[in-house]
């Protein structure tokens, strides 16, 4: 099924015609719970990887233990819980029973589990170019594939995270069987599979990068329209309705939030960086929720469960990670920050 983003509230360039120029194209990724194959684009699926070539760990973490949970018990919790928040239930009636209650504290709470060797890269995001337009891969690759590991790295305290670019045909005999870790240090950095339904939009930078003049004018233009909204009527914001698309996706303007913009450049050349890939655990906030799919409107289960929450990740408390890439080569070094 596709994924359709309402029209904007209003053309934010007829307000302001000096923002055309700045527009990008984002690709705006539309995971949902699903069963990909490695032949797929795909959020926490399998990736079309060679039978032949050694599957990353990460040498930071190697065993015999690490204090962390179980995926599989991370993933039974989840079908707890999606299970206990789908049924009928009467007033002050407790969500889980004393059963469900145990697999659900199993899977929070952290423990000495044994790991034999590095910790196994987890699949987070597999890209087909044919399904990503402006994807910016190499001369003659075609596929995206980003792994991590799912535990914090010092000093951004964020999963460390590991790109291969590949061309599919290459890949003959692919890798069956993936190997996977038996510990975990966060139930947020393991995503469910989660098939895409890829949507180009067009998005406008942020506050924190338009010039002072122009953000000083936006930010007034917002206060008027809510000393004129009447009752009832949604308000209308630059940076959470016209601006930066939430949710995961490909290329676009970087989602600067808590913290202002700060030069980035390639770690290899010193060249300038776009965002590649920005990868958050909500498609749409609670609010007005204006970027919320047409196909997702009647939608009126538990948020958390739901197709705005499909993948399950959760990044800091409830920020986005951004990958960049080198402006002159994707396959130099790549940059992450949080926002």
């Amino acid at each position: 099924m596709t994924r359709t983003t309402p029209p904007r509230p209003l053309d934010v360039t007829a307000l302001y015609p000096e923002l055309a120029p700045l527009a990008r194209t984002a690709v705006r990724l539309h995971p949902r719970a699903g069963s990909p194959s490695a032949a797929d684009s795909s959020l926490g699926g399998p990736l079309l990887w060679p039978a032949d070539e050694p599957w990353p760990g990460c040498p930071e973490h190697t065993g015999p233990w690490h204090s962390g949970v179980s995926p599989e018990d991370v993933r039974l919790r989840r079908r707890v819980l999606a299970a206990a928040w789908a049924r009928p239930r009467a007033d002050r009636e407790e969500l889980l029973s004393e059963e469900e209650r145990v697999i659900v504290d199993r899977a929070t709470r952290k423990t000495r589990i044994p790991q034999d060797g590095p910790v196994p890269l987890v699949p987070v995001a597999q890209l087909y170019a044919r399904d990503v337009p402006g994807l910016p891969c190499p001369e003659g690759a075609d596929l995206l594939q980003v792994l991590w590991c799912p535990f914090d790295h010092a000093p951004d305290h964020l999963p460390h995270t590991h790109l291969r670019w590949r061309t599919a045909a290459d890949v003959v005999t692919p890798l069956t069987d993936a190997p996977r870790p038996s510990v975990i240090g966060e139930a947020g950095y393991l995503p469910e599979p989660c098939v895409l339904h890829p949507e180009s939009v067009t998005e406008y930078p942020a506050p924190h990068e338009l010039p002072e003049e122009l953000a000083e004018r936006i930010s007034a233009w917002e206060e008027e329209n809510e000393e004129e909204a009447e009752d009832g009527e949604a308000d209308v914001y630059y940076q959470y309705d016209l601006s930066v698309a939430p949710g995961n996706k490909a290329g676009g303007h970087a989602p600067w939030s808590f913290s202002d913009p700060f030069p980035m450049s390639c770690p290899e050349c010193g060249a300038g960086v776009r965002p590649l890939l920005t990868l958050d655990g909500a498609e749409w906030d609670g609010g007005s929720g204006s970027w919320r799919p047409l196909e997702d409107a009647s939608y009126t289960g538990h948020h958390v469960d739901g197709p705005a929450c499909a993948t399950h990740l959760s990044i800091g408390r409830g920020y986005c990670l951004q990958l960049y890439v080198c402006e002159r080569s994707c396959e130099h070094p790549h940059l992450r920050n949080m926002q």
